[in-house]
């Protein structure tokens, strides 16, 4: 489960299997849709999981956390909103 957001301040809440190619699509702008839109493509928080459905069910979670609630939990992590992977190292 990870976080994206634009330099505006947009974020995005998704999950995936691999980090790093997601997050290098998102910064590629290759996927149309929200982050594409809003130019979300900085990843400001991620949670790692075993099991998927549980990547899921924390992702549906906090998609109905209040702005507020989001903005609390990314700064525990990253008080700067800091760009958590600058250039992705896909050949790892």
């Amino acid at each position: 489960m990870y976080i994206m957001a634009s330099p505006t301040g947009t974020i995005y809440i998704g999950v995936t299997n691999n980090l790093l190619k997601r997050t290098w699509q998102h910064k590629m702008n290759l996927s149309d849709g929200f982050t594409k839109k809003y130019n979300c493509s900085k990843l400001i928080y991620y949670e790692e999981y075993n099991d998927i459905n549980e990547a899921i069910r924390r992702e549906k979670q906090l998609k109905n956390w209040s702005r507020y609630k989001k903005e609390k939990l990314i700064k525990i992590q990253n008080p700067g909103w800091l760009d958590l992977i600058k250039e992705p190292n896909l050949e790892r």
